[in-house]
């Protein structure tokens, strides 16, 4: 704000009220370390929740690739007239390589390492493949009988 002096000059007047700063109005500082506490709350929730949808991803993913490895040699023994129990040499590498069921052997999205049932087609409710994590992250399907 300016002011006129006597004489006509004009001058800056500084007031003794100049607004200063004091923080936000009816915010202490328990008040704004309680937000903080809370804001991280939700961050550990969402990431937790994360992890955890990441997991059964993987589950899920190892899983499917079980299933398609069985139905793979499956139907391999059924187009060659075979029956559960019977010995294949080189069973791998009829049901996996170029122009066969798998282009390649799957590999297991949380790292497992998957062990194939050699040359024997597996009787019905048993698995050709196992993933090695099927007892510590549970990637191992719940049904096999029709398998």
């Amino acid at each position: 704000m300016k002011n006129a002096t006597r004489d006509g000059a004009v001058v800056a007047s500084t007031s003794a009220r100049s607004p200063r700063f004091r923080g936000l109005p009816g915010l202490t500082l328990i008040e704004l370390s309680i937000v903080i506490l809370a804001l991280l709350l939700f961050a550990t929730l969402l990431l937790t929740g994360a992890r955890a949808w990441k997991r059964g991803s993987d589950r899920a993913i190892c899983i499917a690739n079980l299933a398609g490895v069985q139905k793979a040699v499956r139907g391999y023994a059924n187009m060659s007239g075979l029956n559960p129990g019977e010995t294949v040499p080189g069973l791998e590498a009829k049901v996996v390589g170029p122009d066969r069921f798998f282009e390649s052997l799957p590999a297991c999205p949380a790292e497992g390492i998957y062990t194939l049932g050699g040359d024997d087609i597996p009787p019905l409710g048993s698995l050709y493949m196992s993933c090695s994590l099927e007892g510590s992250l549970g990637h191992l399907p719940e049904q096999v009988a029709d398998w």
